[in-house]
Order: C-alpha cells, then structure tokens, then sequence
C-alpha cells in the first residue's frame, strides 16, 4: 500500500486527519474531495462548487496516477436533495462512462459545503 501526498488544494499543510489518496493494487481509493477554489472559499452555487469538487478530485487522480477515465466508483455527498438535479447535471458531463455510484444527503459541519465526492479509480498502466 502506498500512501499518496502533496499540497491539497483547500486543506490545511500538515492535515494529519487525511491523506489526499492510497494505492493498492493497482487501484487508488481518494479521500473526500470538496468544491473549494485555490484560496479555500467556497462558491455559493451548487454548480460551480461540483465543477470544483470534480476539479479536485481530477487533481488528486492526477497524482496517484489515474483520471477521472479511470473512476469505478464515486461515493457522492449533497447537503440538499432539491440540488441533485444541478449536481448530476455537472456530473455526467465529467463521468459519461456512469461508474457505480451512491449519493448520500447529509449534513455538513462546514455549512458552505455543498457537494464531496470520493472515489475508487484504477492506476495507468
């Protein structure tokens, strides 16, 4: 198992509580990936803030050696159910090969949050 590290965009240098990505045989599992800009602010639209996310989560794919090509399965997290028609919109622009997918509403502690996603992805060969 090989743990993956770099500045992540959006989170604190030192985070001990994460790492941005682990690869296992041949495969690499992300940590939450939150649609911040460069500085840690935020978007208020539910849009914008799924492009970022999705950005990000590119990012963190793009160090471990995989993109976004390589997605299996994305575990998606929205604050509000009446914005997952938005969320999906972005979305299928960026996962056209519909990997497996579970969305989950929840509540987070960060109220600018709106969407995070997590993944599993394959390396390149």
């Amino acid at each position: 198992m090989q743990q993956v590290t770099w500045n992540q965009i959006g989170v604190k240098e030192g985070n001990k509580l994460l790492s941005p990505a682990y690869k296992s045989n041949g495969l690499v599992f992300t940590s939450g990936n939150v649609g911040n800009d460069g500085s840690g602010q935020f978007p208020t639209d539910v849009a914008e803030q799924t492009e970022l996310a999705i950005a990000n989560l590119a990012n963190t794919l793009k160090n471990s050696n995989s993109g976004l090509d390589k997605v299996l399965k994305v575990l998606l997290f929205i604050s509000n159910g009446d914005d997952a028609s938005k969320v999906n919109e972005v979305y299928s622009k960026y996962f056209p090969h519909q990997p497996a997918r579970s969305c989950v509403i929840v509540q987070f502690p960060n109220k600018s949050i709106k969407v995070e996603l997590e993944c599993v992805a394959e390396e390149n060969n």
